[in-house]
């Protein structure tokens, strides 16, 4: 049976003289302390450093009587708690989860074991909270279903956002409302941060429930809205940015190389270049795990993806280079659309960013080159979500990979050739020698 009972340290003196009185849970043979916020001084403490003080011996009591019917109720749940975990509940079961600070650790956790991207979109949910509730800490149980009504209607609108600057000034800046699109993103990410805090605070097997309610039983996030605009380009398009003359070492270079790069490789994510080094090279072949999804798949996310002429000296400009340029994968991000801004500046495209590569890439495989969504799947590393038991029983063949990137490029490599001419025509210039060192044939 778990007991507790009040603990005063001789040697615990503090500089002012007082002694904190703390509480000693025992349990399966071990010692616990939780610090309590009671603080006496000598005099009120007998020879052997027991309470004398009726009044603070009375408060100390009460707390004990009321520790000792939580262990009772607890009855043979006990025998799964250890000590810490019995010293932890009794300490914490009748504080509200700090939601703010859950965010913090929980980002921190991702951030350790490699999740950067998902640890600075659950951050950019935490800001946004903060700024609804004017509040650098709130309890968890102010989530709830009229707040997320509420909270929505905030992401839409107009307000003022307060941050600090890589040098750690106050930037005060006034942000439009978010699309329908990003809400639900939000509001996605928020309900994982909240599933997050339930799996971490409630103890479901033995009946302990810190957090009790859940506002997404009512409030439903649902599916994405609908795309209104098609997020990727034809082949001319490419041709446009690949062509595009950008000042050196600036992010509309940076910008159109990943582009490129991207859509020379399948679609790779730009947070999975920013972790590439030269061990990611196996002869002519790119082989890595996909940081999107890594941590939630049996294989790993592994894929391995030829490097086509194109993408060579791209690879190497850019090989192992990122990490030292940015500091995080959100400050090559920000590159990024800042340099895919630009780039829109200088060939009159609209509202193109570095993803649509990924998107361009799949669209021309699947219209244009007729391969079959399977297929382009394996290339873009998904999980068929409907062939998981089948996968378990069929090897990857990297060839089909490399069928669906040789049409693709084939097929772009014959609109090069002829934007080129019609180039020439229009301007007098000389064509510059396209590669032949592979047979372009669609």
């Amino acid at each position: 049976m778990a007991t507790v009972s009040a603990k005063i340290f001789e040697h615990h003196k503090k500089a002012d003289g007082t002694y904190n009185v703390k509480i000693r849970v025992y349990h399966k043979g071990d010692r616990k302390y939780i610090d309590t916020t009671h603080f006496v001084v000598r005099k009120q403490l007998t020879k052997d450093f027991k309470i004398k003080d009726p009044f603070v011996a009375d408060i100390v009591e009460q707390q004990l009587r009321k520790y000792r019917n939580t262990i009772s109720d607890l009855e043979a749940k006990l025998d799964h708690f250890s000590t810490e975990a019995l010293r932890d509940f009794l300490r914490d079961m009748d504080e509200e989860v700090d939601f703010v600070k859950f965010c913090d650790e929980h980002i921190k956790g991702l951030k350790e074991v490699g999740r950067t991207k998902s640890a600075e979109n659950f951050n950019v949910v935490r800001n946004s909270l903060v700024d609804y509730f004017k509040m650098e800490s709130f309890s968890i149980n102010q989530i709830h279903y009229t707040m997320l009504l509420s909270y929505e209607r905030f992401l839409k609108s107009e307000r003022t956002i307060n941050r600090l600057n890589q040098f750690g000034k106050p930037v005060t800046t006034i942000s439009k409302g978010i699309s329908s699109s990003a809400v639900h993103n939000y509001m996605r990410d928020l309900r994982t941060l909240f599933n997050a805090a339930r799996n971490r605070y409630n103890e479901e097997d033995i009946g302990i429930f810190r957090i009790k309610h859940y506002p997404f039983k009512k409030y439903k996030v649902g599916s994405p809205p609908a795309r209104t605009k098609e997020k990727h380009n034809n082949l001319e398009e490419v041709f446009l940015i690949k062509n595009c003359i950008t000042k050196h070492g600036s992010r509309a270079e940076l910008a159109r190389d990943l582009y490129m790069l991207s859509f020379y490789l399948c679609g790779t994510n730009a947070v999975d270049f920013y972790k590439f080094n030269q061990q990611n090279i196996k002869g002519d072949r790119l082989e890595y795990k996909r940081s999107k999804t890594t941590d939630r798949r049996k294989d790993s996310a592994f894929i391995s993806i030829k490097i086509v002429d194109e993408a060579k000296p791209l690879l190497e400009k850019y090989m192992g280079k990122l990490a030292e340029r940015y500091a995080t994968i959100g400050n090559l991000n920000k590159a990024l659309s800042k340099g895919m801004e630009e780039i829109c500046r200088l060939t009159g495209l609209s509202e193109v960013t570095y993803y649509w590569a990924r998107h361009t890439f799949a669209n021309v495989a699947r219209n244009e080159c007729r391969m079959s969504k399977d297929d382009i799947a394996l290339a873009l590393n998904h999980v068929d979500e409907g062939n998981r038991t089948t996968d378990i029983y069929i090897a990857k063949d990297w060839k089909i990979v490399d069928d669906v990137q040789r049409k693709v490029i084939a097929l772009f490599r014959k609109v090069e050739i002829r934007m080129l001419k019609r180039i020439e025509k229009t301007k007098g210039i000389e064509i510059p020698q396209v590669n032949k060192t592979e047979k372009v044939a669609a």
